[in-house]
């Protein structure tokens, strides 16, 4: 009898199965609040593939219908456990007899995989990255003897041909391996970029921290020193008072130096308000002098009014990493030049500095997450400045010679209130 095989359709059930995961991560990635729902969030995306297999299957011959629908429901069970491998069972089924109709054999078929696989779970979680490939080929090979055994146990029509062994019993030890694998490496990624994030906010925090105590200690020293003068028992009241004053004026520049900081450390809401450039760019070089002072760099700055719109909170982090960059890139000291302007409808604003400078690939791959000029630089600073320039539909340019300097110029729309209102 003349049968045209099918199997193309291999391809397609590998493609709902990477996709279906792809989907997943990048859900559990971009949406914080579905990591609440893990084991919902991965029954779905698991589902889909099982459904679209079943819609789509591989013909083998003319007496055997196949599918890889049961590669995301295993998977599924050994990263979810028994309760997210029930929810597929029960998809499984009911749209396996929704197709085809009622069937005992592949009842018995996917109850027996559905309990050995969810017993293996407990044991899997638990395993590094080669055991997991290994144990899985194991339980793939050993399911598919097994039922395979059951199917010609309860059924008579049931026959074991070469295109069956190939495409039931060897292709899907290799797909389960290359789901597998790429799911442990996106795994791998998020969890690796949630730890660079959180070393970049310490590398900063510490960073402005030594350097704010650095700056503090200089007016505590010079209040001890008036304190131990005020014991002198033969003081004239004038003297006293001055000595007193000098005091107050040093604490109160110890004071401001740590208001600011708190101020800039407080946790920021996600709310868009006006943002004043001069004023806020001008906390963050306030904020940023002691480390420039460390560095023997000198802060100048020419700022003209003008109102944007944005977080206020995410605006300072990202001018603190721009003139941060730009201290950094003179450690010799040096001067740093902030200047804005308003033309038209947007606000310019130029940050520049006469420190290494950057070669044509370091400005082209400026902003890219984990790459950095520096040597112990991760790029997420520069990332997140970009990031938020570009939320605030603005646009960064970049001009840069090699030990001649840097020059950022960033572009922000004008808000202007007149006009919002209408």
């Amino acid at each position: 009898m003349n049968f045209i095989y099918i199997n193309q359709n291999i391809l397609d059930n590998l493609f709902y199965i990477l996709v279906s995961i792809l989907i997943y991560y990048i859900l559990l990635d971009h949406v914080k609040r579905l990591s609440q729902y893990g084991k919902t969030l991965i029954t779905a995306c698991m589902s889909i593939p099982i459904i679209l297999c079943m819609k789509f299957p591989i013909y083998i011959d003319e007496y055997c219908v196949h599918d890889l629908r049961q590669i995301p429901f295993i998977i599924g069970t050994l990263y979810g456990g028994w309760p997210v491998g029930a929810a597929l069972l029960v998809i499984i089924l009911t749209f396996r007899f929704a197709f085809y109709g009622f069937n005992l054999l592949t009842l018995t078929v996917y109850i027996v995989i559905f309990i050995i696989t969810a017993l293996f779970s407990s044991k899997f979680k638990n395993f590094n990255r080669k055991n997991k490939l290994n144990s899985s080929i194991l339980l793939i090979l050993f399911l598919g003897i097994l039922t395979s055994f059951i199917s010609i146990v309860m059924s008579d029509y049931f026959r074991i041909t070469e295109a069956y062994v190939f495409y039931f019993i060897i292709l899907p030890p290799f797909i389960i391996v290359l789901a597998l694998y790429i799911i442990e490496i996106l795994k791998d990624a998020i969890i690796i970029r949630t730890q660079m994030v959180r070393l970049e906010k310490m590398e900063v925090v510490s960073q402005l921290a030594a350097s704010i105590s650095h700056e503090v200690r200089n007016p505590l020293t010079v209040v001890k020193g008036f304190v131990q003068l005020l014991k002198a028992p033969d003081l004239t009241q004038e003297v006293r008072e001055q000595y007193i004053q000098h005091v107050v004026r040093e604490l109160n520049s110890a004071e401001s130096i740590i208001s600011e900081y708190l101020a800039f450390a407080k946790p920021a809401l996600e709310k868009v308000e006006n943002i004043l450039i001069n004023r806020e760019i001008g906390y963050v070089i306030e904020m940023i002098k002691p480390l420039a002072n460390m560095n023997l760099v000198t802060i100048s700055n020419q700022l003209a009014p003008g109102i944007t719109r944005g977080n206020i909170q995410h605006f300072k982090q990202c001018f603190l990493n721009l003139i941060k960059n730009g201290i950094e890139a003179m450690p010799n000291g040096g001067e740093l030049n902030i200047v804005s302007y308003v033309n038209n409808f947007d606000i310019i604003i130029e940050i520049s500095d006469n420190g290494v400078g950057m070669n044509k690939e370091q400005i082209n791959r400026f902003g890219e997450p984990y790459y950095s000029s520096k040597e112990k630089g991760t790029g997420l600073g520069s990332m997140v400045a970009v990031k938020t320039i570009q939320t605030m539909n603005g646009t960064l340019h970049l001009t840069s010679a090699l030990n001649k300097g840097t020059t950022i110029s960033i572009t922000l729309p004008v808000y202007q209130e007149d006009h919002s209102a209408k």
